[in-house]
């Protein structure tokens, strides 16, 4: 197992920042020009582009800008082409439609205000340029085997200069070797060819960087020819046979193609790449190696390019110069070449100027320091012009490359440039001196918050400016002496460093930045925070193939700190598979394969500091297993609670025997000694891969946790209680809730809560403050502080008025957050007025519509909550109807103005008024109003009964509607007959005056029954029908003729005998089918042909044809041999053959068998067609005696 630990250093980066950057001004005071962006020296530019010249400064005033070019003023108002961008000096140039050397040339720019001037490089304008190849005509090129050979490719110059590629006429590069490569010059070297290097499409290309453009040179034919194809080609020509020796090409000592002779010379310039090139021809292949003669090749930059044959030194310095060797060498010779390397140098810094802020009368140093070889010359120039024709300073003097101020006056603000040249290049560098007197302050932001590790580095930053110079010095919190000394480091900058800070080291510091003319401070906080450490380390492990695994890893890391939990496999990322589970603290990988194997790593990682640690596992083959038993898992043990904080414990434990079942979950559960003893109570539950849970905990409670585990068979018995964790108290962290405001009489306000629990109370002592304003009127809160209730009345309170109320929870240690602003109303009184104005809107018989004006607002003394209508019918219309008295009452929701009554009584006088009620309740009536409703159709007529039958006249009876709903205009009746079938005969009708209340129907049919249809009219209409029936009576003489028939003697003996012959038929009927015979075919035919066989009829019980789909006919049997017998040899088989399942042969509930014939009584064709195959099922006994 491995373990690395690696902590942030940020603020290393920070403090080595603030060293090395130049003094910076504020520009909200005066200053003279900065140049804070330009192009670069050589500035090479795409012809098909704007040309874009940077030139950027920062001042106060803010610097204006002037241009030269080739070292004279460049008007820019005079060219439309050029432009310069606002509140900048940057130029651009539209070189559409323009040549573009027109624009090439050495350009300058200057930035002026009144304090003085600066000057950017010179910027040298050139276009990029890709000419064309030139054209010509490559000749094929034939050689012999094993000599060398040079592909010339000789690329136009370019700006930049190309980049050199080989390739065949297929885009395809050619292959190289240390046989075959390509000089620096773009070149294709052979050291010897063969027979393959044969080809005609050697094509040199040629890329132009800048503008991204390919040439090509034309395509050289390369021909290689062995010794025997040479003699053969000489022969051929001269007629001679062996023009030249057989055999193969002669192997050769190495010489070197480039470079010639044995030594050479190399000049580079400081901070450039150094390329030596060495390329040997010879048979066979020679091989290059290099060397230094007096001294070594400096390892990390140094390198060997085309198969060892560049040598490549990148950043040179003067160390690298001298005497470089490359050797040749085959197994025939080697050969050397030595090149003599000497190192130049452009200008370069060594220290550059630096602003100088200086306040009057002090002194100060402007430094410019170059290097270079040969040695730079240093010359100074102020505002751009050479200090020697610069106006005449006492204050100032120059020294080489030091200026010296002395006892500077106000008003000597200038910029100077310090200028450093030889034959290889220049520098020029600005540096402005600002003369001022400036009151101190800090730059660094107020109340920032540093954080680090314990036992790392801090590094506080005071940022500051003022003229004079401010003396920077630190405090920390209560600022009794000053941070001086170990463990303190006070850098020039003001940066106040810790070497190794300490929890003890964190808390506020002041810096305090103090000038001559006065004083400023500013506040910091350093907070050290707790290193990121792994607690539980994940171990080794072997595992069965298709099992799980569970990779622990348990941090403690400071717990204002946002951690994250990062898994590697063998250094590389977790393979993208739902099978890897991570969680917080562990990793698990379900159905192990053998590609599982492997190590792993977790890295947790926080905004500062990290820390890992590695486990590998191994995957073997899984054994057979025996049986499988499932049972619930055993309880965890060994509960631990650690990382414990005032407001959480992590707790930890050990999982039980999940018996061949894995854990689904844990349920974590706790008890409360303090305020629930004995109670366990569900506070979380966790995945079961997990053996750890970071549990929160509430302020004062006495804690103890315990452990289920749950499997697919069930939950385990608890674990063991841990130890008691007690909470401290602290003030509350929330209010209560429901928090209301409301009145039960009309000048209280009640003010209720739902109390608060002891969990919820985090302290003794459990108070609440009741706070209370009248809204938009007060603003200062009134307040009492309660305990033990959950609502305040407040007394003498104005009838209904908006409140403004707030309870905040308060114990011992202290008070809870702001409550929330709940808004309620003081209690109401009745409504003070009646509604006015009110009508009424008859809209017909049964519907009226009710308006009155709204009452004022102010008269609700409460919330609306609508308007009451109160109604009832006075009487009638009617002189006939009785007086009713039934109140009514219809309510309207919400600030109506207008309601419908309905369901009115027609025809009647009603009276009604209106009433405002608000959550106390109703205010005065209004004035009673009266309507009368119009008339509508009556009801139906109160009764309606027949009198009076005779043979052919009814008398019908009637009273009038209870309902009269208005002046009756009479009656219709309407009748009809209605025969034994209840089929209706022809209407009647028949109209009756008002005043009757009766009528005899005459000359109706004797013996017939009737329906009548009765009602009552208004003049609105008919009122809904009342139906009867009713019949005339038969005559006496046809009634007395009936009765005699059914009294004769004949008339009762002749039924009595139809009923004997009946009964005889059902008895032979009955022993026929129990004798449950087969019928042979001809037996059946001979049966229909009996003369003497008469059917019988379905409805007296004789035989008739049988057909299997009339059901429920139990009387159809089967028919009999012609001569009435029955064999015994035909009726060897019982029912069973007859049944489909043997013997149990079931009836109906007629006694019919339901089984169909099988086996040997297979369906058979009648001869006439009409029998059934199937012989009839026997009749049970008590079938046929319950039809009987």
């Amino acid at each position: 197992m491995e373990r690395t630990t690696a902590r942030a250093t940020v603020f290393l980066m920070l403090f080595l920042g603030n060293l090395g950057n130049a003094l910076e001004v504020p520009l909200d005071l005066p200053q003279p020009p900065t140049i804070t962006h330009q192009s670069p020296k050589d500035f090479i530019i795409d012809p098909r582009e704007n040309i874009v010249i940077h030139c950027d400064a920062k001042g106060k005033p803010h610097p204006s800008f002037s241009w030269t070019r080739n070292g004279t003023h460049f008007d820019i108002d005079q060219d439309p082409k050029v432009t310069m961008r606002p509140h900048s000096g940057t130029l651009v140039v539209d070189i559409s439609g323009e040549k573009v050397e027109s624009y090439e040339g050495v350009y300058q720019c200057t930035a002026r205000n009144e304090h003085g001037t600066a000057v950017s490089n010179n910027i040298v304008i050139r276009q990029s340029r890709s000419p064309l190849w030139s054209k010509e005509r490559n000749e094929p090129i034939i050689v012999q085997e094993g000599v060398s050979l040079v592909l010339q490719c000789r690329p136009p110059a370019g700006l930049p200069p190309p980049i050199i590629f080989w390739m065949n006429i297929n885009f395809q590069r050619l292959p190289q070797s240390s046989r075959v490569s390509q000089a620096l010059n773009g070149d294709l070297y052979f050291s010897n060819v063969l027979k393959e290097d044969s080809r005609n499409d050697y094509i040199c290309y040629a890329r132009f960087p800048h503008t991204q453009t390919i040439q090509q040179k034309q395509p050289i034919t390369v021909t290689v020819l062995n010794l025997d194809a040479i003699n053969e080609t000489v022969a051929a020509l001269y007629n001679e046979t062996d023009f030249l020796s057989d055999g193969s090409a002669e192997e050769r000592r190495p010489t070197f193609l480039i470079p010639s002779g044995s030594s050479s010379s190399k000049m580079v310039l400081r901070g450039q790449v150094l390329e030596l090139e060495c390329i040997a021809e010879g048979l066979p292949t020679p091989e290059v190696s290099w060397s230094k003669v007096s001294g070594e090749f400096p390892a990390k930059r140094t390198s060997f390019l085309h198969f060892q044959k560049t040598l490549r030194i990148v950043d040179v310095s003067e160390a690298d110069a001298g005497e470089y060797r490359c050797t040749a060498r085959n197994r025939l010779a080697s050969v050397h070449h030595t090149i003599r390397v000497t190192v130049k140098a452009a200008p370069y810094w060594i220290s550059t100027p630096r602003n100088l802020v200086l306040a009057p009368r002090e002194r100060g140093n402007l430094i410019c320091r170059a290097s270079g070889t040969p040695k730079p010359t240093i010359t100074w120039a102020m505002n751009g012009i050479p200090i020697e024709n610069s106006p005449k300073d006492p204050s100032r003097k120059v020294e080489g490359d030091t200026i010296i101020f002395e006892e500077v006056q106000t008003g000597s603000s200038a910029v100077y440039q310090c200028h450093a040249s030889n034959e290889y290049g220049y520098l020029l560098s600005n540096a402005f001196v600002n003369v001022l007197s400036e009151t101190p302050r800090v730059l660094t932001p107020a109340n920032k918050v540093y954080q680090v590790i314990r036992n790392s580095r801090a590094l506080l930053d005071c940022s500051s400016f003022g003229s004079p110079i401010p003396k920077i010095t630190w405090f920390k919190d209560s600022r009794s002496s000053t941070l001086d000394g170990d463990p303190y480091v006070l850098h020039e900058n003001g940066t106040l460093e810790i070497h190794v800070a300490q929890a003890l080291n964190s808390g506020k510091y002041t810096c305090v930045a103090r000038n001559s003319l006065g004083i400023s401070e500013n506040h910091v906080y350093l907070e050290v925070k707790e290193p990121t450490r792994i607690l539980k380390q994940p171990e080794y492990k072997v595992v069965q193939r298709n099992r799980n695994v569970v990779f622990e890893c348990k941090v403690k890391h400071d717990p204002s700190l946002i951690p994250t939990m990062t898994w590697v496999k063998d250094n590389g990322e977790l393979p993208d598979d739902e099978r890897f589970v991570v969680d917080s603290d562990s990793l698990t990988i379900t159905d192990v394969t053998e590609n599982d194997a492997g190590t792993y790593t977790c890295i947790m990682i926080t905004t500062l500091d990290q820390d890992s640690a590695s486990a590998e596992l191994t995957v073997v083959e899984a054994a057979p297993t025996p049986a499988i038993v499932y049972e619930q898992p055993d309880p965890p043990t060994d509960l631990e609670l650690t990382d414990q904080k005032p407001r959480s414990v992590q707790l930890t434990w050990i999982p039980g025997d999940e018996h061949n079942s894995p854990i689904h979950m844990f349920v974590i559960q706790y008890a409360d000694s303090l305020h629930h003893h004995g109670h366990w109570h569900n506070l979380t539950v966790v995945p079961g891969t997990k053996t750890t849970a970071h549990l929160k905990l509430s302020p004062y409670v006495h804690y103890t946790f315990r452990v289920l585990a749950l499997n697919a068979v069930g939950l385990s018995n608890p674990s063991l209680p841990s130890r008691v964790y007690k909470t401290n108290p602290s003030a509350p962290d929330e209010n209560p809730s429901g928090v209301d405001g409301f009145g039960t009489e009309h000048d209280n306000l009640v003010i209720s809560w739902k109390p608060m629990s002891g969990h919820q109370a985090n302290g003794p002592g459990l108070q609440y403050k009741v706070m209370w304003r009248q809204k938009d009127v007060d603003k200062e809160w009134t307040s009492v502080t309660v305990a033990n209730v959950s609502k305040f009345m407040v007394s003498g309170t104005p009838t209904f008025t908006p409140y403004e109320v707030q309870v905040q929870a308060i114990n011992d240690y202290g008070i809870g957050p702001e409550p929330a602003v709940v808004t309620g109303h003081s209690g109401e009184d009745l409504p003070m007025q009646a509604p006015d104005t009110v009508q009424v809107l008859v809209l017909n018989s049964s519907l009226a519509e009710v308006h009155w004006e709204p009452v004022p607002p102010k008269t609700v003394r409460g919330r609306l909550k609508g308007y009451k209508v109160y109604y009832w019918r006075e009487r009638s219309l009617h002189k006939h109807n009785p007086h009713h008295v039934e109140q009514q009452v219809l309510t309207f929701s919400g600030n109506k103005s207008h309601g419908m009554l309905p369901g009115l009584q027609p025809y009647s006088l009603y009276l009604f008024n209106v009433r405002v009620f608000n959550g106390k309740g109703e205010g005065p009536a209004s004035s009673n109003q009266q309507f009368e409703t119009p008339e509508g159709v009556p009801g139906r007529p109160s009764f309606l009964r027949i009198t009076n039958p005779n043979l052919d006249s009814l008398t019908l009876e009637w009273g009038p509607p209870y309902d009269r709903n208005g002046r009756l205009t009479g009656y219709t009746l309407k009748y009809q007959t209605v025969n034994i079938s209840d089929v209706l005969g022809p209407v009647e009708e028949l109209a009756l005056p008002a005043n009757e209340t009766s009528v005899t129907l005459i000359n109706l049919k004797y013996s017939t029954r009737y329906k009548f249809y009765f009602n009552a009219k208004t003049g609105q209409g008919a009122g809904p029908v009342v139906t009867e029936e009713a019949a005339t009576i038969m005559d006496e003489a046809m009634a007395a003729r009936q009765v005699d028939i059914a009294t004769q003697g004949w008339f009762i003996g002749l039924m009595c005998a139809i009923a004997l012959l009946i009964l005889v038929l059902l008895i032979i009927c009955f022993i026929q089918r129990n004798k449950g015979g087969k019928y042979p075919v001809k037996e059946k035919e001979d049966a229909h042909t009996d003369p003497e066989f008469q059917p019988m009829k379905e409805d007296d019980c004789t035989f008739g044809e049988y057909s299997d789909t009339e059901d429920h006919k139990p009387l159809k049997g089967s028919r009999t041999p012609s001569n009435g017998t029955v064999h015994r040899d035909n009726s060897d088989d019982s029912l069973v053959d007859y049944g489909g399942d043997g013997g149990d042969g079931q009836f109906n509930e007629d006694g019919s068998f339901i089984g169909q014939y099988s086996g040997k009584s297979s369906a058979r064709d009648t001869a006439g067609g009409h029998e059934s195959s199937e012989a009839p099922s026997p009749v049970n006994t008590s079938a046929m005696n319950s039809f009987v």
